[in-house]
């Protein structure tokens, strides 16, 4: 009897505007880690680079040891650069008030 197959999606931002998708079909009882060799989408990163993504399903933090189901999305976040209220100060400071929608009126 043939073993099931597993349909799992692969994403990985590697900067702005760069996203990289892969679906892949994996044996059942693939893992993270199993997923991420199949997709190729490490190779060729530096260690350090690659050291410091961060392995997820669906948005939450999974071990690279984590089994897989049938239709999870395995996605590659690297860490921020600036927390995300730092960077609505920035925002703010540079555009001011006009970043606000149009017609709402406060």
């Amino acid at each position: 009897m043939a073993s099931a197959e597993l349909t799992i999606e692969v994403v990985y931002a590697a900067a702005p505007h760069d996203v990289r998708q892969l679906s892949l079909r994996l044996r059942e009882g693939s893992t993270v880690a199993d997923a991420l060799r199949a997709s190729r989408l490490l190779d060729g990163l530096p260690p350090a680079q690659a050291d410091a993504l961060q392995a997820g399903i669906w948005g939450r933090i999974a071990a690279p040891d984590t089994p897989l189901r049938d239709g999870d999305r395995v996605e590659l976040t690297r860490g921020l650069l600036v927390d995300p209220k730092e960077a609505r100060r920035q925002r703010y400071r540079r555009d001011g008030v006009r970043g606000r929608a149009r017609g709402v009126q406060r």
